[in-house]
């Protein structure tokens, strides 16, 4: 074999492919399966559960984890077909089913896909190479080290003979695992690190059956659900007797504390809701925005019992400041509003459910569908189709539970659908929250650092380990929770969504105050946290400045363009680091985000095309959010039910143009899918204070200029 440096022992091997993913990753069963198969006259060289390649050279990847527009259905396979060493254009690529024992952990969330199973399943790929490579210098009588691969064929380098992977596959799969495993140098990637369209492009774009909406089963009937009006409320009672005049709706059930009307087809569902009549009544509080921020504000002005980090003194080196900078910024709360709304199938009957639907965590749904029917787990089954976004919300399986227990009760299948509406109001949502800095300045220097945050339903609304953590001698941060019976949960980036805004945007603040380059006293202060260091450090100093210097070339940072003004940010999350400078200037009196630069250190891209998708959405996704998007309630209610009142970034206000450059490095894949939303926010605010002079601490935007 040339090329191929990495050594990888048999134990090794098979040891962490049972560790990844939080389960067994590659079933060795395999040699057993595939000759039986062999044997019932049906050869199949399938040498794990990620590929298969039969008689006439089909070769099937499996992509095991949920894709939700992450691209990871694309990525996965990549990585396989680059080990196996086959033409991606002669591949098909299928979603796995759910299944623990083969694929181990199927979540897709906490932009963990790629990191987590770089390099299990590239020695998926690199296990059935070699395996096919011994069949081929068997069949030849001649030393596996003269035989290499092709794009599908196994080359006796000699004598130049060959033998295609259908050729090969019966004899292949009765081949032993290799003792040592070596993975591809990465200097000699054909496939990895290049541009590759997504899979199911043109599936999408000619409207075949993709997503859990595009279910259809015999018997099947449709439902719209009546939920709680407000937070705080329960079923009290109903009345369906006009429900059921309606053409087309066959029965009316409670699940729980909804109520849901069943009928031939979702129009007739929905006019079967509209005419139902459903008594609430409190069973909590009914809160309001205006009482969290009131809460908040107090919390905020107090020292918590135990801080999430403290390093030096912080209190002290503020009152010996000769001046403190203090600044309180605020975030709303936010809905997920993926273009998909919340649906899902389910049949429950005999003991069995069988789901089919989108969610991040296809485990957690059979392991709550299982719980609340009161079966088995082996008893559920859940598909997975390709999802219209997540962002998070579908990490919740309250979707799978709430139609499995209307199957059950109904006793047929369902395909309940959301309203845009009914999203809206009942999703799991961003926590809204409150941060409030000081820094202490003694000659001309920054000494001291405190932050006090508060959110709701959260005792972290703060990162003990965020920069500039470690680069200062006193720097201190401290959490409040405010317990609340509004449903919140993770939203793209959990928690640096709002905490980079409130940071990188203090940390301008400092910056201008100290009369220095925003950029340059960013990069102070690494140097700071390089050479002496203070307390735990948990970010890379070079990979930090990777960002920082790249994203500064990329934007001429300090010489601005007549009329344009620019604001620069960069952040740290899931294993990832990005720097961002936005440039705005006036049109017709409005401010305008012409162009984002952006530069990422993610180690080695998996897909090119992809990689700069994913960032340029979230760039886009976190632009709109912070520009417009806010959820407020009152009594419990959510006062936003459409994107007429809660509104996202239309294309005419989006930046025509986002440049995305990756610093160049075959390190293992860090996260991708959220790591560019957190700084986008800073970096627009940071250039309306450039252009402006005003310093935005609340966001949405709109409601501050």
């Amino acid at each position: 074999m040339k090329n191929l440096p990495t050594n990888i022992s048999r134990r090794h091997f098979i040891r962490i492919s049972a560790l990844a993913g939080g389960g067994v990753l590659l079933g060795f069963e395999m040699l057993a399966n595939t000759q039986a198969e062999s044997m019932a006259g049906a050869p199949l060289f399938s040498p794990n559960a990620y590929l298969s390649i039969d008689p006439q050279g089909l070769v099937t990847l499996m992509a095991p984890n949920p894709e939700i527009g992450q691209g990871i259905k694309t990525s996965l396979p990549m990585l396989l077909a680059e080990e196996l060493d086959v033409d991606w254009n002669k591949v098909v690529v299928s979603q796995a089913v759910l299944d623990k024992d083969k694929y181990g952990n199927q979540t897709a969330g906490g932009s963990s896909g790629i990191r987590t199973r770089y390099e299990p399943i590239r020695k998926a790929g690199a296990t059935a190479r070699y395996m096919l490579i011994a069949a081929a210098a068997q069949t030849w009588n001649v030393p596996e080290q003269e035989c290499n691969t092709d794009n599908g064929w196994v080359i006796h380098t000699t004598s130049g003979k060959k033998l295609s992977y259908g050729e090969l596959s019966s004899k292949s799969a009765t081949m032993p695992v290799p003792d040592n495993i070596k993975l591809k140098d990465p200097a000699h990637f054909k496939i990895i690190g290049k541009r590759i369209k997504n899979i199911d492009n043109k599936k999408i774009i000619t409207g075949q059956p993709l997503f859990g909406i595009d279910t259809r089963r015999d018997g099947m009937l449709y439902a719209m659900v009546s939920r709680p009006p407000a937070f705080g409320k329960q079923v009290q009672s109903f009345d369906d007797s006009e429900a059921r005049k309606v053409p087309g709706v066959k029965n009316v059930v409670q699940a729980g504390n909804v109520v849901a009307v069943l009928a031939t087809n979702t129009w007739a569902a929905k006019k079967g809701r509209d005419a139902l009549k459903v008594e609430w009544k409190d069973i909590s509080k009914l809160e309001s925005t205006t009482e969290h921020i009131e809460a908040y504000k107090t919390l905020v002005q107090q020292k918590a019992d135990k801080p999430d980090r403290s390093d030096g003194d912080a209190e002290q080196a503020l009152h010996d400041a000769t001046k403190v900078i203090e600044s309180i910024y605020e975030v709303p709360v936010l809905s997920h509003a993926p273009m998909e709304p919340i649906n899902f199938f389910a049949d429950v009957r005999d003991g069995k459910a069988d789901l089919y639907g989108p969610t991040q965590v296809p485990g957690r749904v059979r392991t709550d569908v299982a719980k609340a029917l009161g079966i088995t787990e082996e008893n559920v089954t859940v598909g997975m189709p390709r999802q219209g976004g997540g962002f998070g919300r579908k990490l919740r399986s309250d979707n799978a539970v709430e139609v499995a227990l209307i199957s059950s009760a109904a006793k047929a299948p369902i395909q309940m659908l959301w309203t845009r509406e009914d999203d809206m109001q009942g999703d799991f949502y961003r926590p809204n929250g409150m941060y409030r800095y000081r820094a202490a300045i003694n000659n001309h220097e920054l000494t001291g650092w405190y932050l006090i945050a508060a959110a709701l339903n959260s005792n972290k609304a703060a990162s003990a380990e965020n920069f500039p953590a470690g680069a200062l001698a006193n720097y201190r941060t401290d959490s409040h929770g405010l317990t609340s019976n509004i449903q919140t949960g993770p939203w793209r980036a959990p928690t640096h969504n709002a905490l980079a805004f409130a940071e990188q945007s203090f940390l301008d603040e400092i910056a201008h105050e100290l009369k220095k380059d925003p950029v340059a006293f960013r990069l102070e202060l690494l140097d700071k946290a390089k050479n002496n260091p203070v307390g735990k450090l948990s970010y890379d100093i070079d990979k930090f400045k990777s960002v920082i210097n790249l994203v500064s070339q990329m934007s001429n940072w300090g010489h601005n363009t007549q009329g344009r003004f620019k604001g620069f940010a960069s952040y740290y999350s899931f294993g990832t680091y990005v720097a961002e400078v936005a440039e705005i200037s006036f049109v017709n009196g409005k401010l305008k985000v012409h162009k984002v630069y952006c530069a990422v250190n993610c180690g080695q891209v998996v897909n090119l095309s992809g990689a700069e998708t994913q960032v340029q959405g979230a760039i886009v996704d976190g632009l709109g959010h912070a520009w417009y998007a806010e959820i407020t309630f009152d009594k419990g209610a959510v006062q936003q039910k459409n994107f007429n009142s809660y509104k996202l970034l239309r294309m005419q206000d989006a930046p025509p143009d986002i440049e995305v450059q990756f610093v160049q490095t075959n390190e293992a894949p860090t996260g991708l899918g959220e790591p560019a939303l957190p700084p986008i926010a800073a970096a627009v605010g940071n250039a309306i204070f450039a252009a402006t002079g005003k310093r935005i601490r609340k966001l949405p935007f709109s409601s501050s200029l």
